[in-house]
């Protein structure tokens, strides 16, 4: 599947103002290049979406200019983040095809400095319309190249690409785009299989289309400590993987489950849960691990 795409080449009645900790942090006086992070796992129901959400909440907490691209058709990611199916009238789709450009698309969300270009069941035949076209592989690449000098979006630091559940054209399309992925990888049985999976996926579009792409890291998730297997999943990934492995882990937690019910981050639901917490944690490392900032306290 892989081989032949790469082919020939939100409730706004909260205000999240009101909370100290999701008060934008003031902006750093050195503006740093941009960073595209696709959050890519080609198994469905391991914490990707509910990752690439909390993640981009914690990083424009903690003074970051962050965009959600949401490039799955299922659109989870805009409804966890209070973008109603009414309020997409311009989305991925309409920007990977050409029709409108990505300033078009994005809507703000009721996070300070985190917005999202939505998603919409329209992405569905997205494949078979780019089948034939020489750059496939390479339209997010090219919508993206010029979001610097984009009115409205300059001041973007951080693209978090939310990919659908498997291996196609637009999860490629987004690694050729990205700088680099993070893989939410759960604390269950078949991750290390997934994961190998994925890992030769990545080599396959360093070597064919994207030469800088590398793995920014695995943020394990769902972990239950009562669970033996959970602790066992976690030695073996980390023995496997080494450093490459964040050491925050996502606690299964009810709250963050709710929480997209009510169209809001966990961090917005309940900030003092332990899934809230940890996305702060992990927002903090993935910083530090890209030598931007020191890590929060």
């Amino acid at each position: 599947m892989t081989e032949a795409i790469l082919g020939d080449s939100a409730d706004r009645s909260v205000d999240p103002s009101s909370d100290p900790v999701l008060t934008p942090a003031e902006r750093p006086s050195v503006r740093h290049p941009l960073r595209i992070l696709a959050l890519a796992n080609q198994k469905g129901g391991v914490g990707k979406t509910t990752t690439a959400i909390n993640l981009g909440t914690a990083l424009a907490a903690i003074g970051e200019d962050v965009l959600v691209l949401d490039l799955d058709p299922q659109g989870n990611a805009s409804t966890g983040l209070g973008i109603d199916r009414a309020r997409r009238q311009v989305s991925t789709y309409d920007v990977m095809t050409g029709e409108a450009s990505l300033a078009e698309a994005v809507i703000p969300t009721a996070v300070p400095r985190l917005s999202i270009a939505p998603s919409t069941m329209d992405l569905l035949g997205l494949e078979m319309e780019l089948a034939t076209l020489p750059d496939r592989a390479h339209r997010l690449r090219g919508v993206l190249k010029d979001i610097a000098q984009a009115k409205g979006l300059e001041r973007i630091s951080y693209v978090l690409i939310d990919c659908p559940p498997s291996l196609n054209l637009l999860t490629i399309n987004a690694l050729a785009a990205a700088d680099a992925v993070l893989v939410p990888l759960q604390c269950e049985f078949f991750a290390l299989e997934g994961l190998s999976q994925l890992l030769r996926t990545v080599e396959q579009v360093r070597g064919a289309l994207n030469p800088k792409l590398t793995i920014q890291g695995i943020v394990l998730t769902m972990f239950d400590p009562r669970n033996n297997l959970s602790a066992q999943v976690v030695a073996d990934v980390r023995g496997f993987m080494g450093d490459k492995v964040y050491e925050t882990v996502i606690p299964r937690n009810v709250r963050i489950s709710e929480a997209p019910s009510h169209g809001k981050p966990a961090l917005l639901y309940d900030l003092k849960c332990a899934g809230s917490q940890a996305y702060l944690r992990l927002a903090s490392e993935v910083i530090q691990r890209e030598g931007r900032v020191p890590a929060a306290a």
